[in-house]
Parts: structure tokens; sequence; C-alpha cells
């Protein structure tokens, strides 16, 4: 008989294990799909996401232990916030595929955002139909679709600009409250301490624009970015239309100048997704924002990122 395992919270010591965990589980789903490794540079690389979500939400973090080894067998984060819960990046090691193991660390996480009386949020692939069963079956509902996008960014930046250049800046820790109105308006939530953590860049490798109306000096939109070695992703961000995600988009690939940079784009922004065709745009994969729970209609475009993670 297969061992069982017990969920609990991870622990500062567990967190090179996790690491290693991250970077086997998803280097071998790609690859035995002809995809080659998502990660690359050994399994140090995959510690971004817990040094990240580790600052940005301390302790939350669940892993199924093996009771017989006690290895770590899945791990699982989340993210509390005042209008949903997050479901970030879930691993599960190959050698327990098929055990339960995926499916018991969302009933703990779906019975965290029911305690919380929340809904619950995340970005997952389109392509992985496992994990996508997993969560239709456990009530998730895909509400938006997304193409993953990359570019090979030159040493001389994208090469292009947009009408609006002129009114992206970085982002302030004043901006703070409009971001989160903003956010509200678009996509139903707010998360006022990933604005902050991404603004005050403490660890180094975030960036963040906003779009400032020239003439009311209304935000309508940011974006985010994630330049660690391992997660080059643009994103999260919100935009009022199009055109702002366009000029919010081309600032934050120039911040990538020489590197490849991912970033995921609702398949309905027709124009949107036709401009990065012309800058040398490339498919690599789908994406779906499931939710579970109440979920308001997306009222301007949303661009989310797996770090920090939110539908």
């Amino acid at each position: 008989m297969p061992p069982g395992f017990t969920i609990r919270h991870a622990t500062e010591a567990d967190r090179w294990e996790i690491a290693e965990l991250i970077y086997i589980s998803i280097n071998h789903w790609y690859q035995i799909h002809g995809r080659g490794q998502l990660f690359q540079g050994g399994p140090h690389v995959a510690d971004v996401f817990f040094e990240a979500y580790e600052s940005l939400d301390p302790g939350c973090c669940v892993v199924a232990e093996c009771n017989n080894s006690k290895r770590i067998m899945g791990s699982c984060f989340y993210h509390p916030r005042p209008l949903h819960v997050s479901l970030g990046i879930m691993a599960v090691h190959p050698n327990h595929w098929g055990s339960g193991t995926g499916k018991k660390l969302l009933d703990w996480i779906i019975d965290f955002s029911q305690q919380e009386e929340k809904p619950l949020r995340l970005t997952q692939s389109a392509i992985n139909l496992d994990s996508f069963s997993l969560y239709n079956k456990a009530g998730f509902v895909p509400r938006q679709a997304y193409q993953d996008m990359f570019i090979e960014v030159p040493e001389s930046g994208v090469g292009v600009t947009s009408g609006g250049d002129a009114c992206v800046r970085d982002g302030r820790l004043e901006d703070v409250q409009q971001l989160a109105a903003l956010e509200k308006r678009v996509s139903g939530i707010t998360r006022e301490q990933d604005y902050k953590f991404m603004i005050e860049n403490e660890l180094g490798y975030w960036g963040f624009s906003v779009y400032e109306c020239s003439e009311s000096g209304e935000l309508l939109g940011f974006l985010g970015s994630c330049a660690h070695p391992g997660c080059t992703m643009i994103g999260p961000g919100v935009s009022d239309n199009e055109s702002v995600a366009e000029s919010l988009l081309i600032h934050r690939l120039n911040a990538f100048a020489g590197k490849m940079a991912v970033f995921l784009v609702p398949v309905d922004a027709e124009s949107l997704v036709q401009r990065l065709y012309s800058i040398g745009a490339r498919n690599c994969e789908l994406h779906f924002a499931q939710v579970l729970g109440d979920c308001q209609p997306y009222d301007g475009i949303n661009m989310p990122t797996f770090m920090p993670e939110t539908g």
C-alpha cells in the first residue's frame, strides 16, 4: 500500500526541498510532453518562489509530507487578499503523481478560502489537462483565456514606440490607493501589498510601471515584472484599454534588453495581440484564469502572471 502523507505548513527548513520539487515536477511535465525544460540552471533557480512568496506572504505555503520518508511529496502556495484568495504555484513530485497529493493540497486551500468566505482564483495551463481536470472537478470555472507570448528582446530594446510612451513612469508608493481602485474596477479585486512589494523592490528583481493620464493625472494602468533567472515574466497588470496596455508592455519589455521575456495577453485583446506579433512576439502556451466562487467580468485588460499570482 502506498505511504500516507500529512498536510502541514512549510517552514524555512523546507525551502530548498521545495525549490528542488518545483524544478523537478514542472520540468518533468514539460519534458515528457516534448516541450523541453521550462527551468534552466539547476534547482536553486526555483527558490525564487519560496524567497518571494515568503517575503510577500510569510507562512502561506502548505506541503504534503510522506509519513514514511518524511520527504515532501507536494507543495502549494496561497495568497490571502482583501476580496479573494489566490492559489499560487502547486507542484507534486513525479514519483507521487496519481497519489491524490495534489487534490489534498487543493482541498486544504479551498477549505481555507471558504473559511475566509472569499472566492479562490488561479492562473492555470490550458494544455495540462490533468491539472485542468483537477481544478474543474473542484468547481473552478475558466473566466478568461490568455496567450502566453514571448520575445527575445534585442540589446537595443524592442525598437518601437507607442502613442502613450510619455505617460508611462515608475510606480510610487503614493500610487497604491489609486492602483487598488483601478484593479477593483477592472478585475474586481485589490492587492495593495503586492503593489507595495513590487514598488519597494527589496529583493532587487522587480519592476513596476504605471500609466498616468497627462490631462487628468488619473492612473489608467499598471504593469509589474520579475527579472529573476528563475522567472523572467512581465505582469501582473491591469489597464483601462488595449492602448494603455501596449504602452506599459513596451516600456517593461525595454527593461529586458538582451533577455527573453514572457507575458500573458487576453486572447480577445485583438489589436494588442496583433501589435505584439508585429514586433516579433510568439506564442508558447495558453492559460486560463479560473475562479471558484463569485467573479466580476473583466472591464478592461487583465494581464496575470505567476509572481505574484492572481487570475
